[in-house]
């Protein structure tokens, strides 16, 4: 239960660098990833319990889901480097998750914020005005935790 709580803390720092400053530093990421590698070779066993091999497949899928919004600017180096972070942290489920309840909060947000009758017709949001995606991962990663918890 600790495990998880610590991730939400984790999750929540991040989330808030990312509104903040629309980055997140890289010890927050990289630092975390390195964490959960070292914790998965000496347990055998990722943060949250799951068989190494499952972490592993987590990292991979991560980055196979966000390495090409990367790619089309999409996604920031951040976003990615805390989704395989987390990935290594947790299992498939767990990611898998949390990336389908942060894109409906992402979602949700946008169409808050960005009222499709406020556009002119044919037109898209500005990409400039990207929306930190690190909050709809905590989201997303607590909705996960509460119901599997």
């Amino acid at each position: 239960m600790i495990q998880g709580v610590v991730i939400l803390v984790w999750l929540g720092v991040c989330a808030v660098q990312d509104v903040r400053q629309r980055q997140i530093a890289n010890p927050l990421t990289l630092g975390v990833a390195l964490v959960a590698l070292i914790y998965l070779n000496a347990s055998g066993t990722t943060w949250l319990g799951a068989p190494a091999a499952d972490g592993g497949w987590a990292l991979a899928l991560a980055l196979l889901l966000t390495l090409p919004g990367y790619a089309l600017g999409r996604f920031g180096a951040g976003d990615v480097k805390l989704l395989a972070a987390l990935g290594l942290a947790s299992e498939v489920d767990c990611l898998l998750w949390s990336l389908i309840g942060a894109a409906v909060v992402q979602g949700g947000w946008v169409l808050v914020q960005q009222p499709l009758a406020a556009r002119p017709p044919g037109t898209a949001a500005n990409p400039s005005t990207k929306q930190p995606f690190a909050p709809c991962v905590l989201v997303g990663f607590a909705l996960y935790w509460l119901w599997a918890h």
